[in-house]
């Protein structure tokens, strides 16, 4: 086929597609006639209408001009700002152990004869938990006290005897009792390390040996724990470094009775953040008046600071720019542009370090419109003599982090 019969095809094809489009079609005809077509043309093909179809579809034409002019106020639907505290509290988990914990070993080597204390039993400092054997001791005192007589007795008589003694003699006498004074002191001194006693109180754990058994001086006859009090390790985030104190409250729920609230105080702070884990070692003191708190027990161990204040918003206010985050706040039925740093994300709120105030109406929906400074129309506005049923108002909760927090 000849190129200038496909053309003439080509455009009687698409003449008979025009104008079925217009037939069938309302809004085509205007169309055409925006674009430059004839009206009469259009006439030609198109149906005719009622005078009041007719009016309508001016109506409709004079909307669709309205719409498209881009003159219309953008609508929006705000919502109030909140505050919320970060950095309030934390929580952390800790071990527990003894104010004082001692493990009881010999002074001397030797088998036991006896075992004076039971496990699970209360004990005052010093008093005797065990005994070695001490016969040969108890002569070695018996000895040193012989030979100290001898030493005073050869001295009184070189006293006696004046001037027929010579000095030297004297004290070389003198000399010699002085000398088996402090073997006596020494025999004393190793039977009395015959006997174990505890260098402080508390209560007896587990004893592991017998009457029998041959002790060293590494040997743990028994460990005995003072739990008047209960001190609890606990690690916490170097950011709360220099906010926790010592003396400062802390609250603490032992895992094995989480029914019962505890409170003490901070006791000790370590010197130095631990680089692997980067946290700081902390240890609280907690009360244990009916020695119900055991050592090795885990705490869940709570700590409260002042905490920082920051602005909250509704995540869907919250729009980004090469130049960062902002939000829209409304201010008079205008748009304002605010630059936010985003701080914590939740599922509701979002804390921002921006210039806000609690109260300051925010835009949530409708934000693609807006220009800074630009007038808006607010959906969810107050009505006269009371507030919109659609508005929507926030109230921020407080919102904290934990560990832990680690």
């Amino acid at each position: 086929m000849q190129i200038w019969k496909q053309l003439v095809l080509s455009l009687v094809i698409l003449l008979v597609g025009l104008a079925a489009w217009v037939r069938f079609v309302p809004s085509a005809g205007p169309l055409l006639v925006s674009v430059g077509v004839p009206g009469s043309v259009v006439a030609l093909v198109a149906p005719s209408a009622a005078p009041g179809e007719k009016g309508r579809e001016k109506a409709g034409q004079a909307g669709a001009q309205r719409a498209g002019s881009g003159n219309q106020t953008p609508l929006v639907v705000t919502e109030a700002a909140g505050t919320a505290l970060v950095n309030d509290r934390l929580n952390a988990i800790g071990n527990g152990e003894a104010i004082l914990s001692v493990t009881v070993t010999p002074l001397s080597t030797g088998n036991l004869t006896e075992v004076l204390v039971k496990s699970g039993e209360r004990i005052e400092q010093g008093q005797v938990i065990a005994k070695l054997d001490r016969d040969e001791q108890v002569l070695a005192v018996a000895q040193a006290k012989v030979q100290l007589d001898a030493a005073r007795d050869k001295v009184e008589r070189n006293r006696r005897l004046g001037n027929a003694v010579s000095i030297a003699t004297l004290r070389e006498a003198e000399f010699a009792e002085q000398a088996a004074e402090l073997a006596l002191k020494t025999a004393e001194l190793d039977l009395t390390r015959r006997d174990i006693v505890a260098p402080s109180k508390g209560i007896v754990g587990i004893i592991t040996v017998n009457p029998g058994d041959y002790v060293t001086t590494s040997t743990p006859i028994a460990v005995v724990d003072d739990r008047s009090q209960i001190l609890v390790d606990f690690w916490v985030p170097e950011r709360f470094a220099n906010n926790i104190k010592v003396g400062q409250e802390v609250s603490a729920v032992a895992v094995a009775q989480v029914t019962r609230q505890l409170t003490g105080a901070i006791h000790a702070i370590d010197n130095r953040i631990d680089q692997a884990s980067r946290t700081l070692r902390v240890r609280a003191r907690l009360e244990n008046p009916d020695d119900s708190l055991r050592a090795g027990m885990s705490f869940s161990v709570s700590v409260r600071f002042p905490g920082d204040s920051y602005p909250t918003v509704n995540p869907l206010a919250v729009q980004w720019s090469a130049d960062g985050s902002y939000v829209w706040r409304v201010v008079d039925s205008k748009a304002e542009r605010v630059p936010v740093t985003i701080i914590q994300r939740n599922s509701d709120k979002v804390l921002v370090d921006a210039k806000l105030e609690k109260g300051d109406m925010v835009a949530t929906e409708g934000v693609q419109r807006l220009r800074d400074g630009g007038e808006v129309k607010v959906a969810n506005a107050p009505a006269r003599g009371g507030q919109a049923a659609d508005q929507k108002v926030s109230s921020a909760q407080p919102v904290t982090t934990a560990e832990a927090a680690r």
